[in-house]
C-alpha cells in the first residue's frame, strides 16, 4: 500500500506525459511528475523502479512503474 491512491498518465508509444497522483505526497509527487514528462517508459523504469518508501516494500514512484508496465503491454497487445 502506497499513500497515493491512484496514478494517471498518456502514453504515446513508449513516451510518457501527464503523470498525475492523487493523494501521496504532493510536492514530491509533482516534482516526479515534472521532471519525468517526456520520458520513455524504460527511462522511468530505470531511475525510479524499486524504489521503496520508509519501511514498505514499495513507493508511488514505484507504482507508477508497475502502471507503466501494464499500459505498455495492454498497447502491445
Amino acid at each position: 500500500m502506497v499513500c497515493a491512491s491512484s496514478v494517471s498518465f498518456t502514453l504515446d508509444g513508449e513516451i510518457v506525459t501527464g503523470v498525475s497522483f492523487t493523494g501521496g505526497c504532493n510536492g514530491n509527487l509533482k516534482a516526479i511528475s515534472k521532471l519525468i514528462d517526456g520520458w520513455t517508459v524504460d527511462a522511468v523504469l530505470e531511475k525510479l523502479e524499486g524504489n521503496s518508501c520508509g519501511g514498505r516494500p514499495t513507493s508511488c514512484a514505484d507504482q507508477l512503474c508497475k502502471a507503466l508496465k501494464k499500459a505498455r503491454e495492454e498497447e502491445r497487445a
